[in-house]
């Protein structure tokens, strides 16, 4: 497979799932696209992490669909907490 691809489904999981957790979360109106991707990004480390602590499972050998769902998980946990956060200021 060419690594050029790799990185792209990244962005596009990545996109996808920043943008459903900001749907979920009630932050969407206050996001912009290139947000959305930014989230869903760290939203899969964040989601990647917990699923591998919990689940003693490495979510990159599930393919797609897996991969995505880890990743909304990681974004919702991400929105979540800066919401907390943003609360208490």
């Amino acid at each position: 497979m060419n690594p050029s691809y790799g990185i792209i489904a990244w962005l596009v999981i990545g996109a996808l799932a920043g943008w459903i957790g900001s749907k979920v979360m009630g932050t969407d109106r206050s996001m912009g696209s290139l947000a959305n991707v930014v989230v869903g990004i760290i939203g899969a480390v964040i989601g990647g992490f917990v699923a591998r602590t919990f689940a003693g499972d490495n979510p990159g050998n599930n393919g797609a669909i897996a991969s995505f769902f880890v990743a909304l998980l990681g974004s919702c946990l991400l929105l979540g907490t800066v919401k907390l956060i943003a609360r208490r200021r």
